[in-house]
């Protein structure tokens, strides 16, 4: 594997740096610590730093000759409130929040990059290094777009990487078109009528009525999407009721929904809003549904793929790409930066997720063996991009 040399002599240094960040996991735009160490860093190595986009986030920006030329390489830094499960002397020291989806991994490795593209520059043009707090339900890539991003730090094209448990280490993987699905929530609110739970029929038992929605809710998918088509409707939660012996008079059932297509996230909402109101009212009953568009599909740049996938080739072997990797049901608020600039997100094999270690879960951990390859991988790209004689891909 052709690994960039000065940046696999860097890796113990980038593990330590990985694990401190690990061990002081800070929740959306609270990355204070964070957004500081990697500003010290950033400043070291001789970039230009930029602070206060989003709050916390941080842009580092190095430039080389004369050209307009410029791309963007994006990591995220925020944590998950999850209680780490892990015994490993560098776990979360702060109770309820945890590295559990890898941003530590990703912060470090654009840091490695920064540091080596600082030494070498070994490009033509700029290079922005886009630290976006935020993206774990809270937008952070939205905020940063909105306030500006890239108005003030110009891209010709944006990219970024996400580590990925179960495909193998040294390995990477991509997609042209929808990479991950567009992420909504909804609450449907059932308004019955409580009462005693020995005398049912003097009330409209808004459980009953409940658990049809739930049940109905499993056939929007099987019965009104095309079969063709890929759709998610789950139900995160029930809640209602105090105590035994009692029919409450309200219940909340919450969930989310995810698709690809504009189409298709139509009638999700639709089918959800219908469903539920026209049990409610066969039981003489109310439902009322609110339904929240949040991020927006992640959609790859097809030029953008077959350049960042010929790199990968360089870095990992040929025989360990793929450029048409399955499309995740997961969500991304990198989708925001994508709707505004060519680009394209990549995965990084992270290696089987044994013991439940994948993303999401308390037993989760960064592979320090990944580093120097996502950071050899950003590296190169740069170099790649910055290094034609136009921008055209």
């Amino acid at each position: 594997m052709p690994l960039i040399p000065r940046i696999v002599e860097l890796q113990p240094e980038l593990s330590r740096l990985r694990r401190d960040i690990h061990a002081h996991p800070e929740l959306a735009f609270e990355e204070s610590r964070t957004s500081d160490l990697v500003a010290a860093k950033l400043a070291a190595f001789g970039c230009e730093v930029h602070r206060g986009l989003a709050k916390t986030g941080v842009v580092g920006t190095l430039r080389r000759g004369n050209t307009a030329r410029s791309i963007g390489l994006r990591a995220d830094m925020d944590a998950l409130p999850i209680e780490e499960r892990n015994d490993f002397t560098h776990r979360s020291t702060h109770d309820g929040k945890m590295h559990a989806c890898g941003h530590d991994g990703h912060t470090t490795m654009l840091l490695g990059a920064a540091q080596y593209l600082a030494e070498t520059r070994n490009f033509d043009g700029t290079v922005h290094f886009i630290f976006q707090p935020a993206e774990e339900g809270h937008g952070g890539g939205r905020v940063m777009v909105e306030e500006g991003l890239f108005d003030r730090f110009p891209c010709e094209a944006v990219f970024a990487l996400h580590n990925k448990p179960g495909l193998p280490l040294g390995q990477i993987a991509t997609r042209p078109g929808p990479m991950y699905a567009a992420s909504d929530s909804w609450d449907i609110r059932i308004d019955g009528r409580g009462g005693h739970a020995a005398h049912p029929h003097l009330a409209r038992d808004p459980f009953v009525i409940g658990a049809e929605i739930v049940l109905a809710l499993q056939t929007i998918v099987s019965r009104n999407v095309n079969p063709v088509e890929s759709a998610v409707v789950t139900v995160g939660f029930m809640k209602g009721g105090t105590t035994y012996n009692v029919i409450p008079d309200a219940l909340h059932i919450g969930g989310t929904a995810r698709s690809f297509r504009p189409e298709v996230r139509d009638l999700l909402e639709r089918r959800l809003d219908e469903l539920a109101r026209g049990i409610a009212a066969a039981h003489g009953a109310i439902a009322t549904l609110d339904y929240r568009r949040r991020y927006p599909p992640t959609v790859n740049h097809d030029a953008e793929v077959t350049f960042a996938a010929e790199v990968a080739a360089e870095i990992c072997g040929p025989g360990n790409v793929s450029s048409s990797y399955p499309a995740s049901m997961g969500a991304e608020d990198f989708s925001y930066m994508l709707n505004v600039r060519p680009g394209a997100m990549l995965w990084l094999g992270n290696g089987p997720g044994e013991g439940g270690r994948l993303l999401h879960s308390a037993h989760y951990d960064f592979n320090d063996h990944a580093l120097p390859i996502g950071a050899s991988f950003l590296a190169r790209l740069t170099e790649r991009f910055l290094g034609r004689a136009d921008s055209t891909l």
